[in-house]
């Protein structure tokens, strides 16, 4: 559904700034943002258990899974600028897994809202956590800063580390030590 506000508030934002709405090229604009931010703001509508679609099995596996450099694309709050990069996560079960699938699904539902990259990181950690309640959760975010890069400091090659540790992730270093050896190694294909 088309947001009728955010349509009427972009024009205003390209009256603004001195540019004309009317204009050939900036014509269906306003149209464009919505839609733009209807998708980009499509995790606070969607539903946990809608993604997760009962892929919660019993299993006797108990060693670590990992999912590395799963992409993603956010909106920071501060700025509505964009930030991205990939998340890498991981659990060690306790009697339930998760469908493979549903990681990069629930890390998509909560990038596309607006938000600091270090709630993001401990969000996706938390729900992992009271869904599975395996013996720990780790999950460690890279993330390119737009309002860093492209405005303020201006340090394009900077990047933000955020880790939200759970569990025996938090509690156990060599636990800890085995995830972040696993998404240094160079990948195989």
């Amino acid at each position: 559904m088309i947001n009728e506000k955010i349509k009427k508030a972009t024009k205003i934002l390209l009256e603004e700034i001195g540019e004309n709405p009317n204009r050939e090229g900036l014509l269906n604009t306003p149209l464009r943002v919505a839609k733009a931010w209807d998708f980009l703001s499509s995790g606070y509508r969607q539903d946990i258990e809608k993604i997760i679609n009962n892929a919660v099995f019993e299993e006797t596996y108990d060693q670590m899974v990992t999912v590395q450099d799963i992409e993603f694309f956010s909106m920071c709050e501060h700025h509505l600028l964009p930030f991205f990069g990939v998340a890498h996560v991981a659990y060690i079960p306790d009697g339930k897994i998760i469908g493979l699938s549903k990681i990069p699904r629930i890390v998509d539902m909560f990038s596309r809202r607006l938000q600091v990259q270090e709630r993001m990181t401990k969000e996706i950690a938390t729900m992992l956590q009271n869904t599975l309640k395996p013996k720990g959760v780790a999950v460690i975010i890279e993330g390119q800063h737009m309002c860093m890069q492209m405005r303020g400091v201006q340090k394009k090659k900077s990047y933000m580390s955020t880790s939200s540790m759970v569990g025996i992730f938090r509690e156990d270093n060599k636990t800890r030590k085995e995830f972040l050896d696993i998404i240094k190694m160079p990948k195989q294909f």
